[in-house]
């Protein structure tokens, strides 16, 4: 029996396989959280000197999602294949650098821990075929634009757009029975523009009447990639669960950090989250509490 048969044929099996799959994805979304943002920084930087026909920034090594190999920030001991075990090694270290005895931020096993659960969540939900794939997909790159934007305020074209591009290429296959994703084409393609539409007319009308920006134009990209994935019947569960976690958090936030209602807090989070908790349970939302839809059985 070959391994895909081995897997298709056993749910636990296939459920452990994704949880360890979701582990070493977790670990390279590390990466992709971190490097992303300076790689970009660094492109702008190249491009505006470019533009102001001002001398290009010095040269610098090379700095991509490969290269240079990860090492500690402290003390720049390259970090070995042993002591990058997908969270294994942090408890193995007690969350230190074996060299030097830095910290190493909890948040990095969490990333690990959350992917890992999610993948196997997602495996529970869809079961094994082609359909997983493209959930796994979806909560992968959520996870990492979620993560970017908390920590830069930034959902950076390079993973939005090529979502976006992904899910209406999906929805060339049509709905699966008993699968969320993918959508039909129809479906897809008014998701994508009503997400991009939507987010953009709040905006400017936003900013007509405040004279403020609530939100960035990654958003709007989120938002529309969401619409290609889910299908525009799903825009509305999405932005009211978006819309009313983001509140609560932002009043604890206010409340706990004492911040003035000025502070900027990321949306995308809240949008990645939401889009993800109607990946796993829309059609149920939508089918029992709304009656736009009849729910799976």
């Amino acid at each position: 029996m070959s391994v895909i048969e081995l897997l298709a044929t056993s749910p636990a099996l296939f459920v452990g396989a994704c949880l360890v799959l979701g582990l070493a994805v977790g670990s390279f979304l590390n990466v992709v959280i971190y490097r992303l943002p300076i790689m970009l920084d660094r492109q702008w930087r190249e491009q505006c000197a470019e533009y102001a026909a001002t001398p290009p920034p010095a040269p610098q090594a090379p700095f991509n999602l490969i290269v240079p190999r990860s090492a500690c920030p402290a003390c720049q001991a390259p970090i070995t294949a042993l002591q990058n075990i997908p969270l294994l090694s942090w408890l193995a270290l007690r969350g230190r650098c074996a060299r030097c005895g830095a910290r190493i931020p909890v948040r990095y096993p969490l990333v690990e821990l959350l992917t890992g659960v999610l993948s196997a969540w997602v495996a529970v939900r869809f079961g094994f075929g082609w359909p997983v794939l493209a959930a796994l997909t979806l909560t992968w790159l959520l996870i990492a634009l979620a993560f970017i934007d908390i920590d830069h305020q930034l959902l950076p074209d390079s993973l939005t757009l090529p979502l976006l591009w992904l899910g209406l290429t999906l929805s060339l296959w049509g709905p699966q029975a008993e699968a969320a994703i993918p959508v039909d084409l129809r479906a897809s393609v008014i998701g994508a523009i009503a997400g991009y539409v939507s987010l953009w007319s709040v905006y400017h009308l936003f900013r007509l009447l405040t004279g403020k920006e609530g939100m960035g134009y990654g958003d709007f990209k989120l938002f529309a990639a969401l619409g290609a994935w889910l299908g525009w019947q799903m825009l509305l569960p999405v932005i009211l669960i978006a819309a009313v976690v983001g509140a609560v958090v932002g009043l604890v936030l206010l409340a706990v950090r004492r911040q003035s209602r000025a502070t900027p807090i990321a949306f995308g989070p809240f949008l990645a989250a939401a889009g993800w908790v109607v990946l796993m349970f829309g059609h149920e939302i939508v089918g029992r509490y709304l009656g736009l839809f009849p729910a799976h059985s």
